[in-house]
């Protein structure tokens, strides 16, 4: 074994009590070697994988908009025109027919060329153009028009360059969208109907104009995204200060009601059962009062029979007896619950208490989410770079596409013609069918690394799903390494390590990373085939019958509580790790052993804190998004601040934006709350499995769960700290 995992023997483990006993710390060696090397190598040719795509793909043809000619607009010699225009915008759209081959194509079959600012006037060819004595020069703009036609010295005369696509006929308002020329759905509406419909212009211009008018007159009708879209932004500008503010209130709210839960969970658990029970003696109330009052009443549910209004089942008196009957079974089920469950209950605000203490001791682990956050941002953002690049791999591959086969001889075109975008408008090859194109098909799947484009999106999905859970595995053992060392504490605070988060992200990288490949792997392959199958219902939903439809819900259903099950294993699996550093399959099943040995327990303290972090919650969410509400909305002036509702255009969104963050933030130091709980349960039933109070087997939990439990250590104290 590697000189790294050598056993070591640190401060806040067990005391050598128990022979048998492997702390926290205490004789550790690597685990599941073979998953960590299979993870290294998977790791080593996931980032190999990333090289190749990065030396052979080319973004740009997905982030920079292209002209005719295949050339990049706002890179290269195309740096001062960053927008693309299309001479037939509608054409994307109607298309259909043409483009029915040219699936993963990326352009529309007409000219595009490079712009430097997008026409925002509309503009259409004058009919005086036509006559053979017209000179094009005086009629076309050249900027926009393609780059290799020359208005100048052409022997064109209009009706040439307007059938070949050279220039323009005519345009409309647009606006630059992700470097494309989109039409402006507001400046639409502001074109004369008299000026569009003048006579002697050509039908095609009047037949877009109101064909994106009638695409877009909704949207027009309804709202203007652009407008709204530069109003949130204004919105921000003014108010980020205040929603920073904000969401920095939700910090402190949540992290000071994780440390009063030391001192008012008793008061909030019971008043949480009581309060559940008085509604539901207030139901058994109502319920006989209802009954009394119908109880003359000569009409039966029989009378009734089957409807709809369900209205008038409440006009019976069977029903309100069927309801008292209910609730009074469900009462009486609670209240003998809470009297044979009291103890269990108070074992459970003991927990509860205790992990405060273990987090007031530790604040540094109410910071870890940050470190899983930016992990996790690194995964995504490696997958998604990955995937643009693999996707763009391979040089683009251009056919020759005919607007209109019933031209000349335009219909003898095949589809499997490839062509140069960059010499096929200066040539005369095709001169005899002016609507010829030069159309981006997709990206060649010649060479070996192209042939394997499918299989490596695959490898690059799966590696990516094996990292997430990784990252979020060795977070949850690292904090219930932390959280561990806390409990086998035998002197509390005083045996705590110095840096207990630090050394347990250390040990589990250093010993650990094998089991937690191991487990992350099991979930990974389960959504894996999730995704198959979610795949496969989606193509085939059309041609299923409703016995397949009913298999393939069954197949998902399964698997779903499959994966929740596992997630679940898991994050038991890896606090044993903590503990006890052995194995993933060995961790896995004490830990269900141990749970399933103490399955009341279990179910008792999971509803408790589930219940306290649930309102937990809900205090710091609908208190900070009620106080932004009272601000942002006027109610609320601060003295002194040059804040004013005024300056927002919509109120809402700041406050949406505040709901949302103080969600996260809660939702991250809740997360380490519910682990401290759970690390600290885990190391209680094994407390008292292993040890009974003697000299040589101590207890190591707190004196107020040995008081509820009625027990206690024998011999002399071993250390002032102990509480």
């Amino acid at each position: 074994m590697p000189r790294v995992c050598k056993a070591v023997q640190a401060k806040g483990e067990p005391a050598q009590y128990d022979p048998t006993f492997n702390g926290p710390i205490r004789k550790r060696g690597c685990t599941d070697i073979i998953c960590c090397v299979l993870f290294m190598v998977v790791i080593l040719g996931y980032m190999a994988v990333g090289i190749l795509a990065w030396l052979y793909g080319d973004p740009r043809h997905v982030l920079y908009p292209r002209n005719s000619t295949g050339m990049f607009c706002g890179i290269g010699l195309n740096v001062a025109q960053p927008s693309v225009f299309y001479f037939d915008i509608l054409k994307c759209a109607t298309s259909i027919n043409v483009m029915a081959a040219v699936l993963n194509g990326l352009q529309c079959p007409t000219t595009q060329v490079c712009v430097e600012k997008c026409p925002d006037v509309f503009w259409a060819l004058n009919p005086l153009a036509y006559l053979p004595s017209a000179n094009p020069q005086d009629y076309f703009n050249q900027s926009l028009c393609v780059p290799s036609f020359d208005l100048a010295s052409t022997k064109l005369n209009v009706k040439e360059i307007v059938d070949q696509e050279l220039c323009p006929f005519f345009y409309t308002p647009t606006i630059s969208v992700l470097g494309r020329c989109i039409p402006d759905v507001t400046a639409l509406k502001n074109i004369p109907n008299d000026f569009v419909n003048t006579p002697g212009l050509p039908s095609s211009i009047n037949d877009t104009v109101n064909g994106i008018r009638n695409a877009t007159g909704d949207i027009v009708n309804s709202f203007n995204a652009k407008e709204i879209g530069v109003r949130i932004f204004e919105d921000f500008a003014s108010s980020w200060q205040w929603i920073i503010a904000a969401l920095v209130i939700a910090m402190v709210v949540s992290f000071l009601f994780l440390l009063l839960l030391r001192f008012i969970a008793p008061v909030m658990v019971w008043v949480l059962i009581f309060g559940v029970l008085a509604v539901g003696a207030y139901g058994i109330y109502h319920c006989w009062w209802e009954y009394d009052n119908y109880r003359k009443s000569t009409v039966s549910i029989t009378d009734i029979g089957f409807t709809t209004d369900f209205k008038v089942y409440l006009q019976v008196k069977e029903t309100w007896l069927a309801f008292l009957i209910i609730l009074s079974v469900v009462e009486g089920i609670l209240l003998l619950t809470l009297i044979f469950l009291r103890t269990r209950i108070l074992i459970a605000i003991a927990l509860i208490q205790e992990s405060s203490k273990a987090v007031s001791h530790m604040m540094s682990t109410l910071f870890y989410p940050l470190v899983t956050f930016v992990l996790l941002v690194v995964c995504v953002a490696y997958w998604g770079i990955t995937a643009l690049y693999l996707a763009t791999s391979g040089n683009p591959v251009y056919k020759v596409v005919t607007l209109n086969s019933t031209q000349g001889n335009c219909g003898q075109i095949g589809g499997n013609v490839t062509c140069d975008p960059q010499t096929f408008y200066n040539s005369t090859d095709y001169s005899w069918c002016p609507s010829a194109r030069c159309i981006f098909i997709k990206y060649n799947n010649e060479g070996l690394l192209q042939r394997n484009l499918f299989n490596l999106q695959i490898y690059n999905v799966v590696a990516f799903l094996w990292c997430i859970n990784f990252v979020i595995a060795l977070g949850q053992c690292t904090l219930a390494g932390a959280f561990a060392s806390y409990y086998w504490a035998f002197s509390k605070p005083s045996d705590i390590p110095t840096f207990p988060l630090s050394q347990a992200f250390i040990r589990t990288l250093r010993y650990h990373v094998g089991s937690l490949a191991f487990g992350a792997l099991i979930l990974t392959l389960i959504q894996v085939v999730r995704i198959i199958l979610e795949y496969l219902d989606h193509k085939t939903r059309a041609a299923q019958n409703p016995c397949a439809r009913f298999l393939m819900c069954c197949l998902k259903c399964c698997f779903w509580c499959l994966e929740k099950f596992i997630k679940f294993l898991n994050r038991n699996a890896y606090i044993m790790i903590a503990v006890y550093g052995k194995n993933f399959c060995v961790s896995a099943k004490n830990a269900f052993m141990l749970l399933m040995r103490n399955i009341v327990r279990v179910v008792v303290l999971d509803k408790v804190t589930d219940l306290l972090l649930f309102f937990g919650k809900l205090l710091v969410v609908g208190g900070v998004g009620v106080l932004a509400f009272f601000f942002f909305s006027g109610r609320i002036r601060l003295p002194g601040s040059n804040f004013r509702t005024e300056m927002l255009n919509y109120y809402w969104m700041p406050i949406i934006v505040v709901v949302v963050g103080a969600y996260l933030i809660a939702h991250g130091f809740f997360s380490v709350y519910n682990m401290c709980v759970d690390t600290l349960f885990l190391c209680f039933l094994e407390d008292l499995e292993r040890h009974d109070g003697t000299i040589q087997k101590p207890y190591y939990m707190s004196k107020n769960l040995m008081k509820i439990l009625n027990k206690k250590n024998k011999g002399p104290k071993k250390g002032k700290g102990k509480d």
